[in-house]
């Protein structure tokens, strides 16, 4: 490339990082609010909550940077053409086609970019995501570390531990199993320790007693322990399922699934594989619609915002058009060819508004018309 082209390059890619990193961040702070409940009930760090709310930037990554690319380049160009830097080019003999040089450079690092989100590292880190909360919530112990406070990490279970020594240690503990409302039991205690086990989350308390209704509540039932040890495992959620999410496979996985799914779990399969394929596409179909709402038409104010609005509206039916054909191509896996349609249509469509009318040279052609 030259260096017109390398200086385009650098105007570009510095509106799409910035439209990439705001996006994210809007985004990122909305998805990241579904984890404050679980980290606050869990008694989980700041740490776990950032590890937690990274894993699913991959996943947020693959919407975001083909739209903001889109953006990015619509506004950069813009500038450019506003402030007659594209006339200047042009009068220097820098034609439409060396301009699209690098404005598609910008688009297939994009592209690179969002498929290594969308092949490896989103699957990875939702992966990495699920297996967390699933060890979360199984930690039914580190549920309990709030002092002070009536906990209820699971439902029939209210465990009140009055202080905790910096070494582990808990003073004055009750503890409600009410699973069984005929015949709840409460267990109080003067010490203890909860201890995370081989065998999984244990609770051991000291000097206390076990209180139990008989006889439907006409009668309590009180027996004096030295030292008794609870487990809590009993308490804890199901285990991690099985069977792996669509959004945790990889795309061999998608395209090769276990034979004996059923036929709509491979469709999903299928469907989630061509769309991971097809997302980053857009990128170019976005290029040459941000050049084509740019560098064709009056320079008139005017006419400008109305080509920028149009190529908004554009650029986003395209990527609702993609998205809505999803739902379609599990029940019907030939609409799948529909992921690839969307985005070549905008590229077609965006290329005939480029070649249409081009002006033909002449020696006495203002440098403003060749733009």
């Amino acid at each position: 490339m030259s260096r017109l082209s390398f200086y385009v390059l650098k105007q570009l890619l510095g509106p799409v990082a910035l439209f990439a990193f705001l996006m994210t961040c809007v985004i990122w702070l909305t998805q990241s609010l579904h984890f404050l409940d679980l980290i606050i009930n869990r008694g989980q760090s700041a740490g776990t909550f950032v590890y937690l709310t990274l894993m699913i930037l991959p996943s947020l990554l693959v919407i975001i940077l083909p739209l903001a690319y889109f953006f990015g380049t619509l506004y950069a160009l813009s500038r450019l053409n506003t402030d007659s830097e594209l006339i200047v080019m042009a009068s220097a003999g820098f034609s439409r086609a060396q301009l699209a040089v690098p404005t598609l450079v910008a688009a297939a690092l994009v592209m690179a970019l969002t498929y290594l989100c969308g092949l490896y590292l989103m699957p990875a880190g939702q992966r990495a995501m699920n297996e967390k909360v699933v060890d979360i919530r199984a930690n039914i112990g580190a549920a309990l570390l709030n002092e002070g406070t009536f906990n209820t990490p699971t439902k029939g279970l209210t465990v009140f531990i009055r202080a905790i020594d910096s070494d582990g240690g808990i003073h004055g503990a009750l503890v409600h199993d009410n699973r069984n409302p005929k015949a709840p039991i409460t267990y109080l205690a003067e010490s203890g320790q909860i201890v995370q086990t081989p065998a999984g989350a244990r609770l051991i308390m000291v000097d206390g007693t076990i209180e139990q209704s008989a006889k439907h509540g006409a009668r309590l039932q009180m027996l004096k322990f030295k030292r008794d040890v609870l487990d809590l495992d009993q308490f804890s959620g199901p285990a991690q399922p099985s069977e792996r999410a669509t959004n945790e496979r990889y795309l061999g996985e998608l395209l090769n699934p276990d034979p004996n799914l059923k036929q709509r779990v491979k469709n999903a399969y299928f469907a989630e594989a061509n769309n991971r394929i097809a997302q980053p596409l857009y990128c170019i179909a976005f290029a040459l619609i941000a050049l084509a709402a740019v560098i064709r038409g009056r320079r008139g104010r005017g006419a400008h915002l109305l080509r920028m609005t149009i190529a908004c509206f554009a650029a986003t039916g395209l990527r609702i058009a993609g998205y809505g054909v999803q739902g379609m191509a599990i029940g019907n896996p030939v609409l799948c060819i529909l992921f690839y349609l969307i985005p070549l249509t905008g590229v077609v469509a965006a290329i005939l508004i480029l070649s249409a009318g081009n002006p033909k040279p002449a020696s006495n052609l203002p440098a403003e018309a060749a733009v």
